[in-house]
């Protein structure tokens, strides 16, 4: 049987200065989101002006502030759901992944850059074979994990630590969280669009019958590829 290949290990100061970095890195977002103003903007009314003023604009600075919000370990569901109330069902979804995507890999690449060599050189050739494992599966591994709802920016942060492609965790992040963007967005939006016409009677329509339904169907998600992965 092969043996894995050792992992190169960088030695010296500077993995542990990178690593250092990133602790840091996470407890001033960690702060900054909860005990600064920062977290004032992050509401409907307050976020919808900012955006209003931004026109023509307002859909790339919704995306950047959802990529930026990733970083700083922002909640995905509370974006997600300021962008389906603000943007409607339809938009609100394609730049709230679009934001997603933007933020995931920002995270990913900040991971990477500060922790990886840190986390390579405690993996060591113990637990080699099961990060050469996340290589060769990176998308199999990213897609599970997106389908079955894993924390998104722990993961984020995490999935840089490994040695994980990052075509590979792209492209499973991409594919993962379509599925659930699509049915938030669009039981938010939907939602929204009633309590904002005010017209109750839509309440009984078959399209928020329909955003309720998939919205219930979402949780169960996980459930059913778990219960697919076992009977494999």
């Amino acid at each position: 049987m092969k043996q894995p290949s050792p992992i190169p290990v960088k030695r010296g100061q500077k993995p542990v200065i990178k690593a250092l970095l990133l602790v840091a890195f996470i407890i001033a977002a960690v702060f900054t989101v909860r005990f600064t103003p920062l977290k004032e903007w992050l509401a409907e009314e307050t976020l919808g002006r900012l955006l209003k003023g931004a026109g023509f604009w307002a859909p790339l600075t919704f995306m950047l502030i959802y990529a930026v919000g990733i970083c700083l370990f922002v909640p995905g569901t509370l974006l997600t759901a300021l962008g389906a109330a603000i943007f409607g069902p339809y938009w609100g979804f394609l730049y709230v992944w679009a934001g997603a995507m933007a933020g995931a890999s920002a995270a990913f690449w900040i991971g990477r850059t500060l922790g990886r060599e840190f986390a390579a050189s405690l993996v060591g050739n113990r637990l080699a074979k099961y990060d050469e494992a996340i290589e060769r599966n990176g998308f199999a591994t990213v897609l599970y994990l997106r389908l079955v709802y894993f924390p998104f920016t722990l993961m984020n942060f995490g999935m840089g630590l490994t040695r994980v492609r990052f075509r590979d965790y792209v492209s499973g992040t991409g594919l993962g969280i379509i599925v659930g963007t699509f049915i938030f967005t669009f039981f938010i939006g939907t939602l929204k669009e009633v309590f904002a016409g005010g017209d109750w009677s839509r309440l009984l329509s078959f399209k928020v019958f329909f955003s309720v339904g998939l919205f219930a169907f979402s949780l169960f998600i996980p459930k059913v590829i778990n219960k697919f992965k076992k009977e494999k």
